[in-house]
């Protein structure tokens, strides 16, 4: 939305949308397609979880702000510690948003990792039907090749996990912006802010 609003629908965005979300944020469901790997209940449980607490960071805290805004007698929001500025509306500097200025982006980038985790340790090679011999895990495509890790375990994660760390990075440039926006807009208030509420994204990492 920010991305909309700040720089109008235009070849980045329209590019972006049709060619480079779809291409390269499903590089892991292409891999997973040559080469599945098997979770298990345990994998299965524990990517879940880290989804769920990622959904639940991201939903939490903007449900806290928006209520904040909207309802500020509201019984969950009353008496949190807050900034009034001179433009006459208020920093929330308590709850999720006295932990870190965007912690809600902190909540979005943890959705981003399971949907990389189920590759594992990727990497993987195609070889000839009948090469791969006694290799375990060998998984036998339809032509009769077969895909085994071996020695390609371990790179393949600069592809599998592309997401997420392109997001990571996303997420990161668009927080700066949103602080030099903020800086702009608050002012004094703002660098005020910024001592009350030392962290940008992720409390005591960034």
């Amino acid at each position: 939305m920010m991305d909309v609003t700040t720089d109008g629908f235009g070849f980045m965005l329209c590019f972006g949308d049709l060619v480079w979300v779809p291409f390269l944020y499903s590089m892991q469901c292409r891999y997973l397609a040559t080469h599945p790997v098997q979770l298990g209940a345990p994998g299965v449980v524990a990517v879940s979880a880290v989804f769920a607490l990622g959904l639940y960071i991201f939903c939490a805290a903007n449900e806290q702000k928006n209520v904040f805004r909207t309802r500020p007698d509201d019984p969950s929001v009353d008496g949190l510690a807050f900034i009034q500025t001179k433009r006459g509306t208020r920093l929330l500097t308590a709850g999720w948003w006295g932990l870190s200025r965007h912690i809600n982006y902190f909540g979005d980038w943890l959705q981003s990792l399971p949907f990389s985790l189920p590759t594992g340790l990727a990497g993987f090679a195609v070889l000839p039907a009948g090469a791969a011999g006694a290799a375990e895990h060998v998984f036998k495509m339809l032509d009769g090749r077969e895909v085994v890790q071996g020695d390609a375990r371990g790179w393949g994660v600069l592809f599998t996990y592309f997401y997420v760390l392109y997001f990571a990075v996303l997420l990161v440039h668009r927080e700066r912006r949103d602080d030099a926006m903020c800086a702009k807009k608050y002012g004094e208030d703002w660098e005020k802010y910024k001592r009350m509420v030392r962290w940008r994204i992720l409390p005591w990492v960034y």
